[in-house]
C-alpha cells in the first residue's frame, strides 16, 4: 500500500481511504451491517487506514459500526470524523459548549480513547471560525484528537483557521464532475501544507457507469433528491459517463479506477465510499493506474471544468458550502 504524510501533522495514512457513509441507512439504500464490517475489515488487511465518518451519518450508526469493526483492530487505523451537524442534518453548529459534547459523544460511539482527525464538517455562520478551532485546539491538547481539519469550508475560513492552529486536512467532494475548488481553494491549501481530502470521487456512484436509471434508485436513497440525478440533467450526465467508460475501456480499466486515478495525480487524497468488499478492492487498484499528460489533458476534455448538469446538492445544501 502507498502512504503519504497528512498536512501539518505526524500521521502517516494509506493514499487511498474508505468512506464509510454509505454504510449507514437512509442514505444510499439498504445497508448490512455484517458486510460493512467485512469491507472495513478487508480495508484494513490490505493495507486502508484511512477510515472516514461522522456522528451524522445514520444519528451516529456509523461510528458505533466503526467501534464494532475496530475492536482488535485500533493500531491499523486513522479514525476520521466530524461534528456540526445535528441529528438528520437539520442544524450547524459550531460552539465550544456542542463541540466538547460532541466529540465525547463520537469517542463513546467509537469506543476508542482520541480521534485521529477531527473534522467541522460544516461551517456555523453563526459563530467566529476562530471560536470553534479555538474549541477543537483545546481538543488537541487534552489528547482526545491529534489533528484538525475542516469540510466545505471557504479560503477566507481556511487561512482564519489555521491561523488559530494548525489545519491538517480540508475536506470537499472533488472528483471529474466537482471541479470548483482548482482555481481558488485548492492553489491556498497546498500553500499553506494542508491535505485535500476528496469525498465522492465517483461523483456518488454516478461515473461508474453501474446508474443507467433514475429506477436504480430506491426510496431511502438520497441521490434521488440531488439535482444531478434528476430528469434531463441525469440524461446529459450519462452522456460524459460513456466518454469516460470508453476511455476507460480503451486504457483497460473500470471507469472508477480512472477517476479516481485522476483525483490522485491532481495530488488529492481519495476517500471512495463503498460497503461491498469487491468494490472495494476495485477502488483500491486504481493507485496502479499511471496518467499521461496526454491522458490527463483527454479526460479534462471529457469533463471540462463546471460542465456537469446540474448542482451537488438542493438549493438549501448548497448555502452551506464555502462559507
Amino acid at each position: 500500500m502507498k502512504v503519504r504524510k497528512l498536512g501539518n501533522s505526524d500521521l502517516e495514512v494509506s493514499s487511498i481511504g474508505l468512506g464509510l457513509m454509505g454504510m449507514s441507512p437512509g442514505i444510499y439504500g439498504q445497508v448490512n451491517d455484517e458486510e460493512s464490517i467485512k469491507t472495513i475489515h478487508r480495508a484494513l488487511d490490505l493495507g486502508v487506514t484511512m477510515l472516514d465518518t461522522a456522528d451524522v451519518y445514520g444519528n451516529g450508526h456509523n461510528e458505533s459500526l466503526l467501534g464494532r469493526a475496530l475492536k482488535g483492530n485500533r493500531d491499523k487505523a486513522i479514525v476520521a470524523t466530524k461534528f456540526a451537524y445535528t441529528k438528520n442534518f437539520e442544524k450547524i453548529i459550531g460552539h465550544t459548549d456542542y463541540i466538547k459534547k460532541a466529540v465525547d459523544d463520537s469517542l463513546l460511539r467509537l469506543n476508542i480513547d482520541y480521534i485521529d482527525l477531527y473534522y467541522q464538517h460544516r461551517v456555523d455562520p453563526n459563530v467566529p471560525i476562530e471560536e470553534t478551532v479555538g474549541a477543537m485546539s483545546d481538543l488537541v491538547k487534552s489528547g482526545k484528537v491529534q489533528a484538525l481539519g475542516l469540510s466545505e469550508a471557504s479560503v477566507e475560513t481556511i487561512k482564519r483557521a489555521h491561523n488559530t492552529h494548525p489545519i491538517t486536512a480540508l475536506q470537499t467532494e472533488y472528483s471529474l464532475w466537482s471541479r470548483d475548488i482548482e482555481e481558488t481553494i485548492l492553489p491556498v491549501i497546498n500553500d499553506l501544507g494542508i491535505t485535500h481530502i476528496a469525498y465522492s470521487p465517483l461523483s456518488r456512484g454516478f461515473i461508474t457507469g453501474e446508474i443507467t436509471t433514475f429506477k436504480d434508485f430506491g426510496d431511502d436513497d438520497l441521490r434521488r433528491f440531488m439535482p444531478r440525478f434528476q430528469g434531463e440533467n441525469f440524461k446529459k450526465n450519462l452522456d460524459i459517463v460513456k466518454e469516460i467508460q470508453q476511455m476507460a475501456d480503451e486504457k483497460n480499466v473500470t471507469p472508477s479506477q480512472l477517476a479516481i486515478a485522476w483525483t490522485i495525480a491532481n495530488g488529492s487524497l481519495p476517500i471512495p465510499g463503498t460497503k461491498r468488499q469487491n468494490y472495494l478492492e476495485e477502488n483500491i487498484g486504481a493507485l496502479d493506474i499511471e496518467l499521461t499528460p496526454l491522458e490527463l489533458e483527454r479526460l479534462d476534455t471529457i469533463s471540462p471544468f463546471n460542465t456537469v448538469h446540474g448542482n451537488r446538492y438542493d438549493e438549501t445544501n448548497m448555502k452551506n458550502l464555502n462559507l
